[in-house]
């Protein structure tokens, strides 16, 4: 598994020094699960709607949770190395007596070597009767196989519909039909203190359900979307992408990390809220790609600023104590355009009140680039109000769609080793044909040996089709491409992807 599904992500303040621990995958080694301590005596008096049974829930929600195989198979990879020993030793005979070749290439060398085949599981939750199974994005990051095995053992190969590393979900099909799919609840309906399963896959452990409460609504954890859903129910390495679900059975979030010093549980697991999943699902099936629509602010959460000045020796009233504080309003963004500014404290967006940041986040996730949303907020104590059109990150209301290697209109190969060695070179990309699209509105030709785009190596196609995605959803979405002709010549071109 590479390194994100083994990843430590470093969340902790200062005085606490623990880690949120992404729950990837854990074919490569065995752990042994800890000892479950007794139960404690079952208390009849329990208060309404805090049912102690818990095995209808179990029962609706096991048959939905599939145990997801990923592997990455055996590739040769090309390595850039620098030779400490070019500068002294370099052969003034072009490479007759096997130094040189990095000449040519920044004086760096390549070699090949063998990465071995790797194997990772993780949990994911059927949201469809045909096959759409959720599951988190670093489960099946990087696979170039899934298999999914159903409750019932059956076995079937999944496609990788869309995924999203900022929230950390991923959609993924098999062809499947009459499939056990489960029910989806509303998280913002979630309330502190309910009771909840966590379904999944633990440690290499199948069909594993684990009982707690809900502990805290709108967690930040410092990344993606944080947003996230705390429950002391037990989670472990393999419960990723599994189920949290109700005491109905009915799905409240999708299970994504831990909180711990140790990497095992100690009773801080977090869950992606289904409110937050509908709308990147959504958005995976209709673009390709999460629309992530933008306030256009930087802040903290009131008691937070408020706490931090005092530090300072700064006495500091805002009016309230609960809310969002304005730090810094994003130029040309949406909160610019309403006519916010530093200094302001957000209480409520469309009437329902926020507290802290995470409830923010929850709300603005749900929402969309052109989506226009109400803020009530307070300025020197005064309560204002304002219509904002939120944006996407390019700072406009379009939809912004992953762009394919179409959009080039050119087929591309990889240099030839006698072309390496007639230009002196150490990888690239030929273009073998433009038929038109952006590489002919650019004027590139064909037979242009393509070396760098923006900046970054380009040695596959895998790699070029990369930099055109992350470019088409940049601010700016240019190609700056770098090259050599059949000639030798060097040769430079900007291509725009979008139109004027």
């Amino acid at each position: 598994m590479n390194a994100n599904m083994k990843k430590i992500v470093n969340v902790a303040t200062p005085a606490v020094c623990a880690v949120a621990l992404v729950l990837s995958v854990v074919a490569f080694n065995k752990t042994n699960a800890a000892t479950t301590p007794a139960q404690s005596p079952v208390v009849t008096s329990m208060p309404a709607g805090q049912p102690v049974d818990l095995t209808f829930a179990a029962e609706k929600a096991l048959p939905c949770v599939v145990y997801i195989k990923n592997t990455q198979n055996s590739k040769v990879q090309t390595v850039e190395y620098s030779d400490p020993f070019e500068d002294f030793f370099s052969d003034p005979f072009g490479g007759f007596f096997g130094r040189g070749q990095g000449q040519g290439n920044g004086g760096k060398r390549q070699r090949q070597v063998q990465t071995p085949k790797r194997v990772g599981a993780g949990s994911g939750v059927i949201i469809s009767t045909d096959g759409y199974i959720v599951t988190n994005n670093h489960v099946v990051d990087g696979a170039d196989e899934l298999m999914v095995t159903l409750n019932d053992n059956k076995e079937y190969s999944a496609r990788i519909i869309g995924a999203d590393a900022t929230t950390d979900l991923a959609l993924i099909k098999i062809d499947a039909k009459n499939l056990p799919a489960i029910q989806i609840a509303n998280s913002d309906d979630v309330k502190v203190g309910e009771w909840v399963l966590a379904v999944g896959n633990p440690l290499g452990l199948n069909n594993t359900v684990t009982a707690g409460i809900v502990s805290a609504k709108a967690r930040s954890m410092g990344q993606g979307v944080s947003s996230m859903i705390q429950t002391d129910a037990a989670i472990n390495q393999g419960n990723s992408g599994g189920a949290l679900v109700n005491t109905n059975g009915a799905l409240i979030g999708i299970n994504a990390m831990i909180y711990s010093q140790t990497g095992s549980n100690i009773g801080y697991g977090f869950a992606i809220p289904t409110t937050i999943m509908n709308k990147v699902v959504d958005d995976l099936k209709k673009y390709g790609n999460v629309q992530r629509a933008m306030i256009g602010i930087q802040g903290s959460d009131v008691n937070v600023y408020v706490d931090a000045e005092k530090e300072k020796g700064n006495e500091v009233d805002l009016g309230t104590m609960e809310g969002i504080y304005v730090a810094n309003v994003i130029e040309d963004g949406a909160a610019a355009d309403a006519g916010m500014k530093e200094g302001d404290v957000i209480t409520h967006i469309d009437g329902q009140k926020v507290t802290k940041f995470g409830e923010l986040q929850n709300i603005i996730a749900q929402k969309r680039p052109g989506d226009k949303i109400t803020i009530t907020y307070l300025r020197k104590k005064s309560k204002k109000t304002a219509t904002l059109t939120l944006k996407n990150e390019k700072g406009n209301t379009k939809v912004v769609k992953d762009a394919d290697l179409d959009i080039l209109g050119g087929t591309f190969r990889p240099v030839t080793d006698s072309q390496k060695e007639q230009l002196n070179i150490g990888y690239g990309l030929q273009v073998m044909k433009v038929s038109g699209g952006k590489l002919k509105d650019a004027g590139v030709p064909q037979g242009f040996i393509i070396q760098k785009v923006n900046d970054q190596g380009v040695k596959a196609i895998d790699d070029l089709q990369k930099i055109v995605k992350d470019a088409s959803k940049s601010k700016e979405p240019v190609l700056y491409i770098q090259g050599i002709y059949p000639t030798g010549r060097k040769g430079y071109f900007a291509v725009p992807l979008e139109d004027e």
